[in-house]
C-alpha cells in the first residue's frame, strides 16, 4: 500500500501539470504514455515493439494519435490522409508476413493493428478532450475514479454476486450498480460546481452510458491479461501495474464522450 501510494503522489506531480498546462507538451505526454500502452499490450504475445513489425505497428499508432489540428499539416507534407498512411501500415505488416515466411502470421499482423487502434484511438481522444477543455478531462476522470471507489466500496461492503468469475473474480454485480451510482452523485456535484451540460437529465444518461462502458473497459483490459496469463501489463507504475492497467476505464471513456456528442 506504502509503494501504491508513493507511486501515486510522484505520478500524479508529473501528470497533473502538464494535463492543465495543456499544448504540446500533453500531446507529447499522450505519445509517450500510447508508446508505452503499445509496447506493454505487444509484450504481451510476447511481440517485441524493437522489431520491424513492432516499429511498423509504432508508426500506425503514432498515425491513430495525431491529433486533428496536426492532421491538415500530415496531409500537406505526405500528400496522404491519416486513414491512408494506417492502411498502408496493414498493407506493410501483411507483407511482412510473406517476406519472414509467416514466422509473423496474419494473426500476429491482425493482433499488432488491432492494438494500435485500442490503445490510439482512445488516447487521440485524450488529446481532443484536452483541447475541447481541461473541465471534460476532470469530469472524465471524476466519472472513472468515483466509478472505480464506488463499484470497490459497493461490492466490498453488499456484493454477493460475482459479475465475471472467470474475467475478474472480485468485482459483483452489486459492485458494478454501485460504482454507476457513486458516478452519478459526482457527475451532478460536478455540474453543480462547474457546468459542463445544458440539461441534467443529459447528465445522468451520459454518465451512466460512460459509467458502464468505463467498467467494460476495464473487464476488456482484465480479459486481455487473463488470455495471455499475465498479471499487469507492465511495471512502469510499482504497485499499479502498467500504463494500460491505469487508462484502461479512460481508453473507452474519453472516445465515448465524443461519438455520444457530449463534447463538441
Amino acid at each position: 500500500m506504502k509503494q501504491r501510494i508513493i507511486t501515486a503522489v510522484i505520478a500524479a506531480a508529473l501528470f497533473i501539470p502538464i494535463v492543465i498546462w495543456g499544448g504540446l507538451p500533453f500531446t507529447l505526454l499522450v505519445y509517450a504514455l500510447a508508446a508505452v500502452g503499445l509496447f506493454e499490450i505487444l509484450r504481451m504475445k510476447g511481440h517485441s515493439i524493437y522489431s520491424v513489425h513492432g516499429f511498423i505497428t509504432l508508426i500506425a499508432l503514432f498515425i491513430i494519435v495525431t491529433p486533428n489540428k496536426w492532421a491538415a499539416l500530415l496531409l500537406e507534407t505526405t500528400g496522404y490522409t491519416k486513414i491512408e498512411l494506417a492502411l498502408i501500415a496493414v498493407l506493410l505488416l501483411l507483407s511482412y508476413t510473406v517476406l519472414v515466411k509467416n514466422r509473423f502470421t496474419f494473426e500476429d499482423a491482425a493482433f499488432s493493428i488491432l492494438g494500435a487502434l485500442y490503445v490510439g484511438i482512445g488516447f487521440f481522444y485524450f488529446i481532443e478532450t484536452r483541447v475541447a477543455g481541461i473541465d471534460y478531462v476532470i469530469f472524465a476522470l471524476v466519472i472513472v475514479w468515483t466509478t472505480d471507489s464506488g463499484a470497490y466500496f459497493t461490492g466490498k461492503k453488499f456484493g454477493k454476486k460475482k459479475l465475471w468469475p472467470d474475467i475478474s473474480p472480485n468485482k459483483t454485480v452489486e459492485g458494478f450498480v454501485g460504482g454507476i451510482a457513486y458516478a452519478i452523485i459526482a457527475a451532478l456535484i460536478f455540474q453543480w460546481i462547474s457546468p459542463i451540460s445544458s440539461s441534467y437529465f443529459l447528465l445522468v444518461v451520459v454518465t451512466i452510458v460512460v459509467s458502464v462502458f468505463g467498467q467494460i473497459g476495464d473487464l476488456v483490459q482484465s480479459a486481455l491479461k487473463r488470455h495471455y496469463n499475465v498479471k499487469d501489463s507492465g511495471n512502469i507504475l510499482p504497485g499499479h501495474g502498467g500504463i494500460l492497467d491505469r487508462f484502461d476505464s479512460l481508453l473507452f471513456v474519453l472516445p465515448l464522450l465524443h461519438f455520444l456528442h457530449f463534447i463538441g
